[in-house]
């Protein structure tokens, strides 16, 4: 058995449910999908339905591999090299180079862990802080699903309820894809569009919508 969380709207709020469900071990895609379908079940089983959407590259949905991290681009660069190489460290960063290599490789690249402790973020010249928590993600998130997917495709996340990333433990890391999908649908209810917010106007709707 394991422990995962899904995302979901609540009174114009994002907010995280634990579900316990059964665990496929493996690498293989056949086996993340067993574990998908499992934790999906109980999602349905708790909330009569309800209609989960797995946000990943393991997803049986185009939509949820379309909005995957290792799929979305922005300016021609995969979102996950944007994420790290934007990181700044007390003793290293940003590490530019990471924008060219591959999205695995830059997740992996040993400068990521040997650089002391992250300090913060740098993106289009602006210097992000660490806190509100995720805040950084979801907005490089939000401009990468505007740069990658047509206004229809992005329309279609209005049809599910609930959002999981099987890879995502939140004993071990903080942001997740599907948390930021989870925001696109609210912003989608808000305005129905996703607009060209400021990095300040984001992170006012941050603060006031997403709980840590």
């Amino acid at each position: 058995m394991a422990n995962r969380p899904a995302f979901c709207i609540a009174n114009q709020k994002i907010i995280l449910k634990n579900f316990e469900f059964t665990w496929y071990s493996g690498f293989a895609r056949s086996q993340k999908q067993k574990s998908i379908a499992s934790l999906h079940q109980e999602i349905i089983r708790n909330n009569p339905g309800a209609k989960p959407l797995e946000i990943s590259t393991k997803s049986n949905s185009e939509l949820g591999e379309k909005l995957s991290a290792f799929r979305l681009q922005y300016q021609g660069h995969f979102l996950e090299n944007i994420f790290q190489s934007s990181k700044l460290f007390e003793h290293g960063g940003t590490y530019q180079d990471l924008l060219t290599v591959s999205p695995k490789e830059a997740k992996k690249d040993p400068r990521l862990r040997n650089s002391g402790r992250l300090t913060g973020f740098v993106f289009d010249h602006i210097t992000w802080a660490l806190e509100p928590k995720t805040a950084f993600y979801d907005y490089i998130y939000l401009k990468a699903v505007k740069d990658s997917l047509l206004i229809e495709e992005i329309r279609k996340i209005a049809d599910y309820d609930y959002f999981t990333d099987i890879e995502f433990n939140p004993n071990k890391t903080i942001n997740t894809q599907a948390r930021s999908v989870a925001i696109l649908k609210l912003i989608l209810e808000l305005f129905q569009e996703l607009p060209e917010f400021s990095p300040e106007e984001f992170l006012r709707f941050h603060k006031k919508y997403v709980l840590d």
